[in-house]
């Protein structure tokens, strides 16, 4: 029997697959308890549907993110840290201060999203990746000057 999921089953199927499996595993098991629906040409054209929907819906968040991406590698970042004798920076730079320094031009980022895997702590002028979606990554360049 052809069937539907609607939930993801270990070993089976995840949520929207069309599978086959026995009749009455279907009827006994599957179908009663909300798992799964019967492949009609109905359910199989709504569950189509769905997905195009869904996939409507990823596609302009992706869209959202490479233009924030954009807006994010076009602008670039300055951290003003106090240096010591020999330029040597009290503290280090952190993706909490990278944050700020976004949040000042403008740009609404959750500090988390700043891939950083260490601490800056020299002055310079660093590349900074930033994940804004999965499939979106931009690079963010940083200046850190002393104060």
């Amino acid at each position: 029997m052809d069937i539907i999921l609607t939930e993801d089953i270990t070993h089976l199927g995840n949520a929207g697959d069309l599978i086959k499996v026995k009749d009455g595993y279907a009827r006994n098991f599957l179908i009663p308890n909300g798992k799964a629906i019967m492949a009609t040409t109905q359910n199989i054209k709504k569950l189509d549907h769905q997905k195009r929907q869904v996939q409507e819906k990823l596609n302009k968040v992706k869209k959202e993110a490479e233009k924030l991406a954009a807006r994010v590698e076009s602008v670039s970042c300055t951290v003003t840290k106090p240096v010591g004798e020999e330029d040597k920076l009290f503290g280090s730079v952190t993706s909490a201060d990278i944050y700020n320094s976004l949040k000042n031009e403008g740009i609404e980022i959750d500090k988390k999203k700043i891939i950083l895997d260490e601490p800056l702590k020299s002055l310079g002028i660093f590349t900074v990746p930033v994940k804004i979606h999965p499939e979106v990554t931009a690079d963010l360049k940083v200046w850190v000057v002393k104060e």
